[in-house]
């Protein structure tokens, strides 16, 4: 009988295990599966991601010490060549430095082809390596912006900061309100997009980058004046409403639904975040500047600045902020005590190596292909794109203009500042392209206007102070 039925499944073409095993009455299929899963899928190997980002590393240093030394000799600031360095060895040009966004595999990657060619890596590995490189990539670009807000945040005051209180967060809510309504307005009206998909590019259309506009100002020496405070203060308020907005249009492109629930937990946990990180830190100023005092090693102020630098980033990130809202608000906090200006000295070598990573990384994911009219869908996106960068620049201009009560201040300064997207506007790209919300053309109209309002905000910020220069807030106030 057992005969029979291996002959017939032979002879019908359906002979499997199963069926033997099934016909001697045996069960052996958790046993088939353990032995399926000896044979797992190639992983990266440890050595090889560790070679390929020091490659990438080689090759992040280079573009931004070349790009930064170029731009100074231009007469701009060194984070536009930075950020044209990372054009260059990214995906628009050299593929130097990629990530596997967009499709991009590791076939593009000639930091993998190296690998192969010098290093022994395996064919069959090449993709797992590709990713985990990336992914590490990725941290330390991370790092390098929380750095990077930990560094502004010693340059600021909390005291300068709440001067310009009522004005930054004028500033802020202009900010949002005016490009959000007149760019869905205007696309729903003229364009004929679809309510949703409308919304999340009016949305991308209200972030602002404090990253590159920060460091932009501090390089110029305009980030202790009323008009640098203001921008930040607005740059952080903007962030936050950023997360909000972000929230309720993932929520209505998930569900067709906004949740009230979660948008209230964020109002509050921001709140209390930025306030409870302020308030706390006059209580702990005391017992910072006494470990630092008893401290003889070396790192005995940088090491528990940058300890508590990641711990507010830590939280800021697990209650769904922004994690560079932690180091921010840290960054305020140690300013206030005894050894922060020694501080401000100490953190400028650790950001010297990790910030350019993130400003590279930026410019490195810039695809510049989306330029190219000769492709259907860039030409549709071409032209939404020219709207979104003309409501992004005007929207974050007009805000300026919500300044009051300060003597003659830069209005046209303060908006410039606001313009740059930057990676929160790519966040916003990126998220509504993945929901399904947005169309190609669309996508691209986004992507083109984050490019172009990050890569022309730092040499307006420097035409516009350079002209106007305004004196320090101290002198003031």
């Amino acid at each position: 009988m057992i005969y029979l039925e291996l002959t017939v499944d032979l002879v019908t073409g359906f002979f499997s295990l199963d069926s033997i095993f099934s016909s001697l009455g045996l069960n052996f299929l958790p046993i088939l599966g353990t032995a399926t899963e000896a044979f797992p899928p190639v992983e990266a190997e440890s050595s090889m991601v560790l070679l390929g980002v020091m490659l990438s590393l080689v090759a992040i240093f280079v573009a931004s010490k070349a790009g930064g030394e170029f731009a100074n000799w231009l007469g701009f600031p060194p984070v536009l060549g930075e950020l044209l360095g990372g054009v260059i060895i990214g995906v628009s040009a050299l593929n130097l430095v990629v990530f596997p966004e967009g499709g991009i595999d590791s076939t593009q990657s000639v930091i993998i082809s190296i690998l192969e060619k010098t290093a022994g890596l395996s064919p069959d590995a090449a993709e797992a390596t590709f990713k985990s490189q990336s992914e590490v990539l990725e941290i330390l670009s991370e790092l390098g912006v929380i750095v990077l807000l930990f560094e502004i945040g010693l340059e600021s005051n909390v005291e300068q900061l709440l001067a310009v209180g009522i004005q930054a967060f004028v500033v802020a809510s202009l900010g949002v309100v005016v490009p959000f309504v007149v760019g869905t307005a205007g696309l729903i009206i003229i364009f004929h997009v679809p309510v949703i998909p409308a919304v999340f590019a009016g949305a991308a259309l209200t972030a602002t980058s404090i990253g590159i506009t920060s460091r932009v100002l501090s390089e110029i020496g305009c980030l202790s004046t009323q008009e640098g405070q203001i921008i930040l203060g607005a740059a952080v308020i903007d962030d936050v409403l950023g997360i909000l907005i972000l929230a309720v249009v993932a929520s209505l492109a998930k569900t067709g639904e906004i949740d009230v629930t979660n948008i209230i937990y964020l109002i509050i946990s921001a709140t209390v975040f930025i306030v409870g990180a302020i308030v706390l830190g006059k209580f702990f100023n005391g017992t910072f500047v006494a470990l630092a005092s008893q401290f003889k090693t070396r790192g005995r102020v940088v090491i528990p600045a940058l300890t508590l630098a990641l711990l507010l980033a830590y939280i800021g990130g697990a209650i769904h902020l922004e994690a560079i809202l932690g180091a921010f608000a840290a960054g305020l906090v140690l300013d206030e005590t005894e050894p922060g200006k020694e501080l401000e000295e100490l953190i400028k070598p650790i950001a010297d190596v990790i910030v350019p990573v993130f400003f590279v990384a930026v410019g490195a994911k810039t695809n510049l292909g989306v330029l190219n009219p000769a492709v259907p869908e860039n030409r549709e996106g071409l032209i939404i794109a020219t709207f979104l960068i003309v409501v992004a620049i005007v929207g974050k201009i007009a805000a300026g203009w919500g300044v009051f009560g300060l003597d003659n201040p830069n209005r046209l300064g303060i908006g410039v500042g606001m313009i740059p997207r930057g990676e929160v506007g790519l966040v916003f790209a990126a998220v509504g392209s993945a929901s399904g919300a947005l169309s190609p053309a669309l996508d691209v109209a986004i992507i083109l206007m984050v490019i172009i309002t990050t890569f022309l905000a730092p040499p307006l910020l420097r035409i516009v102070f350079k002209t106007d220069t305004p004196p320090p807030l101290s002198e003031t106030t």
